[in-house]
Order: C-alpha cells, then structure tokens, then sequence
C-alpha cells in the first residue's frame, strides 16, 4: 500500500543541498540561542541552520518571508527534507521522504500539512529541483534504516513490514490527507499528467475500499460479532494506546454512513470510532478529489462515486455527529457520546480552516472553547492556538493566543516541544493570513517583537 500511496507532489523553484557530516543535530541546535539575536524587545534568536546545512532551499520562500518569520515558515524545508531523490525502476519517478521534525518519521497528514504552508507559492514547474512525493517510510532508493517506534512489537492486523511503515496505527485523517494533497496540487498546477500516472488512481481506489469497508458496525442485526478489517494492540502503561476489546475498540454502531477511525490525529486511540473531524475532512476531500478524476479519460463512474459518497457521509455527521448541550445548544460531537476535540487539523476547531463550514456556522460557534486531552492537563495545545487565530477576526482573542503558543498554561517558561516542523510552518501561515486579512491587528499584535 505504501508504494502506490507515495504519488503527491508541490511544486517549487528549489535548491537542494546535500548535507554535510559537521552539520548540528537540529534537536540539540534548535533547543540553543543563536545568534544574530533581533532588535526588539524579546531578542529573538535565529533558529535557522547554516546555509550549507539546511536539507531543502526554496527561492520563493526566501522572497515571503521577513526576519519575524524566518525561524518558522521556512522550517520543513530548512531541516525536514530527509532524501530526496527518484524510483530505482522509474526515473521519472520523483520521492521525497519528509520527517516530521523531532520524531525521523514521515506521516501523510503531517507531511501533507507541512507542504500546504508553502501553497501560495506553488505553480506548475516540470523541473527536477521540486518537492515531491510523500511516502510513508523511507524509500528504498534513499538507503535510510527505518525508524523503530517502540522497543516492543505491536499487535495488529492486517500484517504490514514495519521497515514500510513506521507506525501500524490506521486514522482515517492519514487518507484525508492523501486527497486533500492531491487537491491542492491539482489546483494550484492543473498538471492532470501527473496524477495520471504512478498509481494515483490504483491509490484512490485503495482508500474508496479500506473506508468502505470499515461503515461496518460490531454487531450484525442478528447479534452476532462481525468480522472486523482491522485491530490493533500495544503493552503500554497509557490508556490512549491499545484498542479495548483485542485490539477492536468499543463497540460501534452500524449503517450510520460514518467511516471508523481507530486512532485520533494526535494518534491517541479513539474512544468511539465515528470520528467525526476525520469524517468531515475526508468527506471534504474525496469531494474535491472527484472533480480530478472527472478529467481523467474512463473514470466517470469512478469519479461519481467519489462524488456520491461524501454526501452520505455529509447527511450521517448532520444526523449523529450534532447533538444537544444544555448550556450550549446544538454542538458537534467529537466522536458520538462525547463532548471534546483534539485541537489540531483535522478537529471540530478547524473545520472552517480545511473548508467543512464557514466560521458562522451556529453550531461550530457553540464548540470553540473545546480543547483535547493529547499535550497534557494545563498544557497549550500549540495547534490549537494557532487555528483559534486563523479562524477568529476577535483581536482579544488573537492576541491571547498569540501569547501562549506551545506553553504550559501555568507556567510560559515551559514549553510543549522545541521542534515541531509542521507546528513551524503553520504558524508561519497563520501570520501571513493574519497580515493580509487583519492587518490593523497584525501590527499591533507584534509591533514589540519586531520593533521593540
């Protein structure tokens, strides 16, 4: 599965540097305070690698952004490009493998988010100096080990190798991701050849088959326990880990439309399965994914399915995935029976972010002051913050959010990570956005860091 899931590409005028042996480890480099410090009030370092050590360099970046930004936008392509190169039995064959950051893994939601940081600059380029396909472990062709997760073996079915996938833990979010790349590439390009080849349709079809497969319910009318497509299982001391039930989760409810997703984006276990962020953004996706096979000479029907299919979907989340709060009205259900999210893409709070709803939906109002349990108690999600911007035009809000990204709540000397990539670029992003669609606020809102 991993070999015709490796097809996604963004587009850029690129430079690429090999990296040299005396290059700083970016864990140790990215925790220390380098200079040239800045001269405003805060004295921000500068975080970027040297030049010469930087894995990914990309003009059209370097022409976006300012000082403010420098350490962040530019972040996945200054430190995350791991290899890049081309298949051993296709040369046209572009590979990329893209680590998330802290952790030398690649996931196909977090490499498709970090690419997305970079969208405003992607035009059609058949240059070989451009970032392209995603693959979920390293290729073959780079020569890299595979990253172990755990010491000890995980239990899960369907068996995979492990030198393909880092992690065997299914979220339905990891195949939103692979649509919502091929969509954004398709729209900024129009390069239908590319999605043409290397098994784009043959990966599509994968998806269609594994979501449909998992609309199946635990019990049958009859009572009796269905086959379950999938189970995993880990010995952990954590109880967002293993999967209740041998590895098949609580029980879930069948001939809702909603697809199961064993595992949160966060790659917190769900509790309930129908989970309704995951839900939202595929069904957002595989739409927008149809209007590309449309153009593909053979594939209507193909393409009316992946069309027809997010409706269903669409019509389950306003059936079960709405429910009644006493205090708050109508609200979205994180996962049915439960009212929470887990703030980072795809979540409740970024719905209007990936393009579900618009920020005036009555009853996503209701749910954003809903945050998630994965960074810990009294820990800002730094995700969360920074969606809570990009979906907020309430200064006071901004302001407050742009104040506590990534920080213990109780303490701001103690932070969540010091190198999350994807984290990076979306704040990046986020100030852009900021800049172009509130830039009274904008200026206020950072004139002491840049300026003092």
């Amino acid at each position: 599965m991993a070999k015709f899931l490796s097809c996604v590409a963004a587009v850029l005028s690129v430079s690429f540097f090999q990296v040299e042996a005396q290059c700083p480890d970016y864990s140790q480099y990215s925790q220390q305070l380098n200079p040239p410090l800045s001269a405003g009030e805060y004295k921000l370092a500068y975080q970027r690698p040297p030049l010469a050590c930087r894995t990914f360099n990309s003009s059209a970046v370097e022409d976006t952004i300012t000082r403010f930004q420098s350490n962040i936008f530019p972040n996945a392509l200054d430190t995350a490009v791991k290899w890049k190169g081309f298949a051993a039995d296709n040369a046209a064959e572009e590979l990329t493998f893209l680590i998330t950051g802290d952790i030398n893994a690649m996931w196909l939601r977090d490499s498709a988010n970090q690419m997305q940081s970079y969208l405003p600059l992607i035009k059609a380029d058949s240059s070989y100096n451009s970032l392209a396909s995603l693959y979920r472990g390293p290729p073959t062709e780079s020569g890299l080990c595979p990253s172990q997760n755990q010491a000890q073996s995980d239990n899960f079915m369907p068996p995979i190798s492990t030198g393909i996938a880092f992690e065997c833990k299914y979220e339905l979010d990891s195949l939103a991701a692979f649509l919502e790349i091929s969509t954004n590439y398709y729209e900024a390009t129009g390069d239908i050849d590319f999605l043409n080849k290397f098994n784009w349709i043959q990966a599509v079809n994968a998806i269609l088959n594994i979501t449909e497969a998992l609309l199946i319910g635990t019990y049958a009318a009859n009572g009796s326990v269905n086959a379950v497509p999938y189970t995993w299982q880990r010995q952990t001391s954590s109880a967002t880990g293993p999967l209740d039930n041998s590895g098949r989760e609580n029980p879930v409810q069948g001939g809702t439309g909603l697809v199961r997703s064993a595992f949160r984006l966060s790659d917190d276990s769900t509790i309930y399965q129908l989970f309704i962020p995951a839900n939202m953004m595929f069904s957002r996706y595989l739409d927008s994914a149809s209007k590309i096979m449309q153009t593909i000479s053979g594939n209507r029907s193909l393409a009316n399915h992946m069309h027809n299919f997010p409706q269903s979907i669409n019509t389950a989340i306003d059936t079960y995935g709405i429910i009644q709060n006493p205090v708050y009205g109508n609200i979205y259900a994180f996962e049915p029976a439960n009212r929470m999210d887990d703030a980072n893409i795809p979540s409740l709070l970024s719905a209007p972010f990936f393009g579900y709803l618009d920020t005036t939906d009555a009853v996503y109002q209701n749910i954003r002051n809903v945050g998630g349990p994965h960074a810990g108690l009294g820990q800002a999600w730094r995700m969360a913050s920074i969606i809570r911007i990009f979906t907020s035009s309430d200064e006071a809000e901004i302001k407050a959010q742009l104040k506590e990204i990534g920080i213990n709540s109780f303490d701001q000397t103690k932070w969540s990570r010091q190198w999350f990539s994807w984290a990076n670029g979306l704040f990046g992003q986020c100030i852009l956005d900021l800049k172009d669609r509130l830039p009274g606020c904008w200026r206020r809102a950072i004139s002491r860091a840049l300026v003092g």
